[in-house]
């Protein structure tokens, strides 16, 4: 994996470990971020939840004890009240960067294809989450790209990338070998 030398926005260098949060799927979050890797990142999405903003809070604390870089997903307001240090953007919503950049924040996006994923580096974002990679058990997940087309999108997407669906650590081996900055991963890092 390459590691990017400095997040644009934030002049901080990006994590090579994304935990994204779901809270079916991951209901203890703040557990998870206790035991992540020094360095590494949380991408909180809330969801909408009732507790979203006392589980940020919480989330954040442990984020700047543990030196940790904390993002909200798609909910700039929520990434103000908990003091994130940036935010995530599902694929259809990459258009706002520009806009949230002004704020000094990192912010990372979706992509699913090449296609999304130059429109990520066109809207001046820090780095693309593409997926899924491998199968994932992700309700909304669609066809997996594989390890080949996914080093392919990394070469071409024009900026750092993330893998994200099905990472394991037989399948991280293969995104080791491709240039993304690193791995993204949901319930991997759950248990």
């Amino acid at each position: 994996m390459r590691r990017a030398s400095a997040s644009r926005s934030a002049g901080a260098a990006l994590p090579t470990l994304l935990f994204f949060t779901d809270p079916k799927r991951t209901p203890d979050p703040v557990a998870v971020a206790e035991r992540l890797p020094p360095g590494s990142g949380i991408v909180f999405r809330a969801f909408g939840a009732v507790d979203g903003v006392e589980t940020g809070r919480r989330l954040a604390a442990v984020a700047r004890r543990r030196g940790l870089t904390l993002l909200v997903g798609a909910d700039p307001a929520l990434a103000c009240a908990i003091g994130a240090d940036g935010l995530h953007l599902p694929e259809r919503l990459v258009r706002q960067a520009p806009r949230l950049r002004r704020l000094g924040w990192i912010v990372t996006g979706a992509a699913h294809s090449l296609g999304a994923a130059r429109a990520a580096a066109r809207a001046g974002l820090d780095a693309v989450v593409i997926s899924p990679v491998f199968p994932s058990r992700s309700p909304s997940a669609a066809t997996p790209l594989g390890a080949l087309k996914f080093s392919a999108l990394v070469r071409q997407a024009g900026l750092p990338a993330y893998a994200l669906g099905g990472i394991t650590p037989q399948t991280a081996r293969a995104i080791l070998r491709s240039g993304a900055i690193g791995l993204a991963a949901v319930e991997a890092l759950a248990s």
